[in-house]
């Protein structure tokens, strides 16, 4: 009798559900993410701006790295500088070429968790129709409820982008130093 119920049980869990991983929408309603990009400015200061629109979602298994997962649309047109003559200048076909190439996408293909909250996220970046793998450096912000009864996840992530692997025929007259942009992404994702 104790062998059949011992049967019974262990049957009985393996049907339980296998836990996967939990899914995020990143909170760009609430204003609680961020992409912002810093390039040097002839080598004499820095010109920052962000991404105004984008969306996106993740999941994430803390478990089981490998099924971690991102993707992200960003609508280019939306990028500010804070100074309206140069958004036009940089949104024209001699940078971004809005008209032509209004989204930029990033899919994930990897997550390499190094187990001290920081990770290496790689995927495919696609802008101004030209699609190349990339790694940003990830790092775990926190998790938790949040106030109005749900349950967030935060993270930011680095990486730095060549301009000419864009296609972005005017950025020499930046400067040999205007060639790498830097990019800094700061998100909270809530809970599906």
């Amino acid at each position: 009798m104790m062998r059949k119920l011992m049967l019974m049980l262990l049957l009985g869990l393996g049907a339980l559900p296998v836990q996967a991983a939990e899914h995020y929408v990143i909170d760009t309603e609430g204003m609680h993410a961020f992409i912002t990009f810093r390039v040097q400015h002839l080598g004499f200061s820095w010109l920052e701006g962000r991404f105004n629109r984008f969306h996106g979602t993740f999941d994430y298994d803390e478990a089981n790295p490998a099924n971690n997962r991102v993707e992200v649309e960003i609508d280019v047109a939306s990028l500010d500088s804070n100074h309206a003559e140069r958004d036009k200048h940089l949104r024209s076909a001699r940078f971004f070429d809005v008209k032509k190439y209004p989204r930029a996408t990033f899919v994930s293909t990897a997550w390499v968790d190094h187990g001290d909250g920081t990770a290496t996220l790689k995927g495919r970046f696609t802008l101004r129709g030209v699609t190349r793998d990339i790694e940003l450096d990830v790092t775990r912000m926190g998790a938790g409820k949040d106030p109005w009864g749900g349950y967030r996840r935060g993270f930011e992530a680095t990486t730095t982008l060549k301009l000419s692997d864009y296609k972005m025929k005017e950025g020499h007259i930046l400067g040999k130093v205007a060639e790498n942009i830097r990019i800094w992404i700061s998100l909270e994702g809530i809970r599906q």
